[in-house]
């Protein structure tokens, strides 16, 4: 069973190389020359790392941390080396999944930019939220649509464009699912407040603290600001990638120093040192999933 490794915290890399690998798929017909593509869930980020040179009494630190490895068995944290402190003002350490809008079976109608539900389903929802739709017979009109206005708690208009559709059943609508390009969060505290900023990273926990395993990193898209609704903060937050599993109401959102679980990328590890013991190390990683 792999290991969680704690990876030393100085001196910071020199340069890195920090990928998001996407897994679609391609399809061109050779009579007309149109392409179709399909997205997967392979979706994960990879990165190469330097160090500078250093002393032999601190390289055996990250010597050690290599070999703990047992290549690519174990796992570490690690983050974006460039972007380890996030630019928005959020002045708190997390924030929590807040499922605002959670229905798994209403008629849905679509029009324009205008979602109609036959029952009382954005009844919690706040302007900013993403929502996440699945069920309706166009696919353009599944997927997750920012609410850019309430009109009630039946009616919201969206920033996506809509195919006109009438009436259909079964649909569902909800937050913080798999699939989903945007989070519905709430300050972890009253009166916690700030921005989250477009590149900021948010650490994705499945669980309700900040100190268990990561299971996803992900990047913000969007600047985002409070919604302050009766004394509380919520924030509708714009990510990629796309949620790799559902995100439970409550679990954590971090927020400060987030990370993500990564491995090595081969089973070797390797370093090079020069006459006078300065030592160089290298390696590359990619994220869990």
């Amino acid at each position: 069973m792999a290991k969680l490794i704690s990876m030393p915290t100085s001196p910071n890399f020199v340069s890195s190389n920090w990928t998001l690998v996407r897994t679609v798929g391609t399809t061109t017909s050779p009579f007309t020359g149109k392409t179709k593509t399909q997205e997967f869930d392979g979706v994960y980020w990879t990165a190469e790392v330097t160090l500078p040179r250093m002393r032999r009494s601190q390289a055996v630190e990250w010597q050690s941390f290599l070999l703990e490895l047992n290549g690519n068995v174990n796992h570490f944290k690690f983050a974006d080396p460039d972007a380890l402190t996030n630019t928005g003002t959020y002045d708190t350490a997390f924030l929590t999944s807040n499922h605002r809008t959670s229905t798994n079976s209403v008629t849905l109608s679509f029009s324009g930019s205008t979602i109609t539900a036959g029952a009382s389903t954005f009844g919690s929802a706040k302007v900013g939220d993403f929502i996440v739709v699945t069920g309706a017979v166009n696919e353009e009109n599944n997927g997750t649509h920012k609410i850019t206005s309430i009109s009630s708690n039946t009616v919201v208009v969206t920033d996506s464009t809509l195919t006109t559709e009438s009436s259909t059943a079964s649909c569902k609508v909800r937050t913080n699912v798999k699939g989903a390009t945007g989070l519905s969060l709430l300050a972890s505290t009253n009166g916690a407040s700030g921005t989250i900023k477009k590149g900021d990273y948010l650490q994705i926990q499945a669980n309700s603290n900040t100190t268990g395993t990561p299971s996803q990193i992900v990047m913000v898209t969007e600047d985002a600001t409070a919604t302050t609704d009766s004394g509380k903060d919520f924030y509708g937050v714009a990510i990629q990638p796309k949620l790799r599993s559902d995100l439970a109401n409550s679990n954590y959102v971090v927020f400060t120093n987030p990370k993500g679980v990564f491995r090595l990328m081969s089973n070797e590890v390797s370093w090079s040192a020069d006459r006078i013991s300065n030592y160089g190390i290298s390696f590359s990683c990619t994220e869990v999933i």
